[in-house]
């Protein structure tokens, strides 16, 4: 799967993945109404809305865009009904040919990190079949719990060519508190960085490896270090845009090669339209205005790295 995420972000020339995080404060009025005039102001009326919502950015960005990351905690606060849309749009994105990377943050040891690997990249067994359930092509891991938390999520990656994306350095204020602490005179991200080398390793791809690695935008000096402990991990960005990240920051993420990274905008590609900028869209042309955000990022990208 690796593979096929560089090569769609060469042919597409779009190192970008659109977040699709749909909280309702984003969902636009018309799209609320009609999903609640049809089932009321009810989960099911919620996860209707966050449908229309998706499927409409979706069929607007596809053609531009070579990967998805929806954020399984949107849908869960919805319950049973916001994880039937979760599902919904993972088919719907793989449909249109994009890679879905879930964003399930998942961590935990033996059976129930295994577990997790086969929900959400691998297949369960029934009976005599084998089904898959949710179905993405990677997915995020915490790596806090060591190699125990890794290694099923590693088995299940080189049984479905799927990947996985590590948490070695990530865009929020707080990160620090755990991910800078010294050990031996060197910061914990760094040892997590190697040991992401180490596993990957283990799961190669024609140039990069399945597993990749989360560093965030936010971090520009702290992801230069992780590209040289990491030549081989894709790099998944947070926190371009909305959380303070630019695009001349993220250069030194990529590899010389061009690639080696991929770069997340979340609110601000699917509520482009709320903003200043795009407001001559409309709130009922939002998906236009998020088609035309995902262009403008490209370019921005784009022209930093020449």
């Amino acid at each position: 799967m690796i593979n096929k995420l560089v090569a769609k972000i060469q042919k597409q020339n779009a190192p970008v993945v659109v977040g699709l995080d749909p909280m309702m404060k984003f969902i636009p009025k018309h799209i609320k109404d009609a999903a609640f005039e049809e089932y009321g102001e009810t989960l099911e009326g919620a996860a209707e809305a966050i449908w229309q919502f998706n499927k409409a950015i979706i069929d607007n960005i596809y053609d531009i865009v070579p990967a998805v990351k929806p954020q399984v905690a949107m849908y869960e606060q919805f319950g049973i009904e916001g994880m039937k849309v979760f599902k919904k749009t993972v088919d719907y994105c793989k449909e249109k040919d994009m890679v879905v990377i879930g964003d399930v943050k998942r961590g935990d040891i033996g059976s129930t990190s295994e577990a997790y690997a086969v929900a959400h990249l691998g297949k369960v067994q029934v009976g005599s079949k084998s089904i898959s359930a949710f179905d993405e092509d990677f997915a995020t891991v915490n790596p806090y719990l060591g190699s125990d938390g890794i290694n099923p999520f590693l088995k299940v990656c080189k049984e479905e060519n799927k990947g996985i994306f590590i948490l070695v350095k990530t865009s929020n204020p707080s990160s620090g508190e755990f991910q800078d602490r010294l050990i031996d005179g060197r910061p914990l991200y760094e040892l997590v960085g190697e040991k992401v080398a180490e596993w990957g390793n283990e799961c190669m791809g024609d140039d990069y490896s399945y597993v990749g690695a989360v560093v965030g935008a936010t971090y520009p000096e702290m992801g230069k270090v992780l590209r040289k402990i990491m030549p081989k991990a894709y790099i998944l960005v947070p926190g371009y845009g909305a959380q303070g990240g630019k695009a001349e920051d993220l250069v030194h993420f990529f590899n010389k090669d061009g690639l080696g990274a991929i770069v997340n905008s979340s609110r601000g590609i699917i509520a482009a339209y709320a903003k200043e900028e795009y407001a001559k869209f409309g709130e009922k042309n939002f998906a236009e205005a998020s088609r035309q955000a995902a262009i403008d990022m490209i370019n921005d990208i784009n022209g930093a790295l020449k």
